[in-house]
Protein backbone atom coordinates (compact mmCIF):
# COMPACT_ATOMS: atom_id res chain seq x y z
CA UNK A 1 0.00 0.00 0.00
CA UNK A 2 3.43 2.43 0.81
CA UNK A 3 4.43 1.71 -2.60
CA UNK A 4 1.04 3.60 -4.39
CA UNK A 5 2.09 6.14 -2.28
CA UNK A 6 5.30 6.48 -3.27
CA UNK A 7 3.89 6.32 -6.94
CA UNK A 8 1.38 9.31 -6.49
CA UNK A 9 4.30 11.38 -5.25
CA UNK A 10 6.22 10.81 -8.54
CA UNK A 11 3.63 11.89 -11.16
CA UNK A 12 4.18 15.57 -12.78
CA UNK A 13 3.05 17.94 -10.31
CA UNK A 14 0.52 18.92 -13.29
CA UNK A 15 -0.85 15.66 -13.53
CA UNK A 16 -1.14 15.35 -9.12
CA UNK A 17 -3.33 18.29 -9.87
CA UNK A 18 -5.79 17.51 -12.39
CA UNK A 19 -6.46 14.38 -9.95
CA UNK A 20 -8.54 16.76 -8.09
CA UNK A 21 -10.41 18.30 -11.10
CA UNK A 22 -11.27 21.66 -9.69
CA UNK A 23 -11.88 24.34 -11.76
CA UNK A 24 -11.21 27.68 -9.24
CA UNK A 25 -7.38 28.34 -11.08
CA UNK A 26 -9.18 29.37 -14.02
CA UNK A 27 -11.02 32.64 -12.42
CA UNK A 28 -9.76 35.59 -13.43
CA UNK A 29 -8.29 37.67 -11.10
CA UNK A 30 -7.84 41.71 -11.15
CA UNK A 31 -4.63 42.05 -12.91
CA UNK A 32 -6.44 40.08 -15.52
CA UNK A 33 -4.14 36.76 -14.78
CA UNK A 34 -5.92 33.41 -15.73
CA UNK A 35 -4.24 29.84 -15.12
CA UNK A 36 -4.55 27.02 -17.12
CA UNK A 37 -5.22 23.51 -15.79
CA UNK A 38 -2.20 22.17 -16.89
CA UNK A 39 -0.20 25.00 -15.41
CA UNK A 40 2.03 23.41 -12.60
CA UNK A 41 1.67 27.10 -10.78
CA UNK A 42 -1.82 26.40 -9.49
CA UNK A 43 -0.13 22.94 -7.68
CA UNK A 44 -0.97 24.72 -4.68
CA UNK A 45 -4.88 24.57 -5.16
CA UNK A 46 -5.38 21.03 -4.91
CA UNK A 47 -6.80 21.34 -1.61
CA UNK A 48 -8.69 23.89 -1.66
CA UNK A 49 -10.44 26.32 -3.98
CA UNK A 50 -8.43 29.27 -5.49
CA UNK A 51 -10.02 32.59 -3.80
CA UNK A 52 -10.66 35.25 -5.99
CA UNK A 53 -12.63 38.26 -5.17
CA UNK A 54 -14.94 39.54 -7.42
CA UNK A 55 -15.27 43.24 -6.10
CA UNK A 56 -12.34 45.02 -7.74
CA UNK A 57 -11.18 48.19 -6.20
CA UNK A 58 -11.17 50.07 -9.73
CA UNK A 59 -14.58 49.11 -10.30
CA UNK A 60 -15.92 50.71 -6.68
CA UNK A 61 -13.41 53.45 -6.37
CA UNK A 62 -14.83 54.34 -10.05
CA UNK A 63 -18.40 53.73 -8.47
CA UNK A 64 -18.04 57.03 -6.41
CA UNK A 65 -18.95 60.58 -8.18
CA UNK A 66 -15.95 63.02 -8.22
CA UNK A 67 -16.22 65.76 -5.29
CA UNK A 68 -16.86 69.30 -6.52
CA UNK A 69 -14.49 71.68 -4.57
CA UNK A 70 -14.76 75.45 -3.83
CA UNK A 71 -11.13 76.44 -3.80
CA UNK A 72 -7.88 75.62 -5.51
CA UNK A 73 -6.06 73.11 -3.02
CA UNK A 74 -7.87 70.84 -1.07
CA UNK A 75 -7.20 68.08 1.05
CA UNK A 76 -8.09 64.12 1.11
CA UNK A 77 -7.51 62.06 5.07
CA UNK A 78 -9.04 59.11 3.55
CA UNK A 79 -12.00 60.20 5.66
CA UNK A 80 -11.34 57.64 8.70
CA UNK A 81 -9.17 59.88 10.87
CA UNK A 82 -6.53 57.41 12.62
CA UNK A 83 -8.32 54.76 10.20
CA UNK A 84 -7.47 56.58 6.80
CA UNK A 85 -4.03 57.82 5.32
CA UNK A 86 -1.73 60.40 5.39
CA UNK A 87 -3.60 63.95 4.52
CA UNK A 88 -2.20 65.26 1.17
CA UNK A 89 -2.91 68.55 -0.79
CA UNK A 90 -4.31 68.40 -3.83
CA UNK A 91 -3.95 71.24 -6.51
CA UNK A 92 -7.16 71.54 -8.66
CA UNK A 93 -5.59 74.42 -11.27
CA UNK A 94 -5.88 72.35 -14.38
CA UNK A 95 -9.04 71.47 -16.02
CA UNK A 96 -10.68 67.90 -15.07
CA UNK A 97 -10.29 65.37 -12.09
CA UNK A 98 -7.77 65.03 -10.13
CA UNK A 99 -7.13 62.02 -7.71
CA UNK A 100 -5.92 61.12 -4.31
CA UNK A 101 -2.85 59.16 -4.71
CA UNK A 102 -3.96 57.15 -2.04
CA UNK A 103 -7.08 56.01 -1.96
CA UNK A 104 -8.39 56.95 -5.23
CA UNK A 105 -10.96 59.89 -4.92
CA UNK A 106 -11.21 62.03 -7.85
CA UNK A 107 -11.68 65.74 -7.07
CA UNK A 108 -12.76 68.96 -8.97
CA UNK A 109 -12.63 72.56 -9.52
CA UNK A 110 -16.49 73.51 -9.29
CA UNK A 111 -16.49 77.03 -11.19
CA UNK A 112 -19.83 78.01 -10.04
CA UNK A 113 -18.71 78.72 -6.82
CA UNK A 114 -15.57 80.09 -7.50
Amino acid sequence: MALNGVKFLRLPIYLRYRLYGTESAATVTHTGQTFSLNDPSVARFTIGDKLVNKQFAEKLIAEVPPIACKENITSCDGGGGALGHPKVYINLDQPGNHACGYCGLRFYLDKKSH
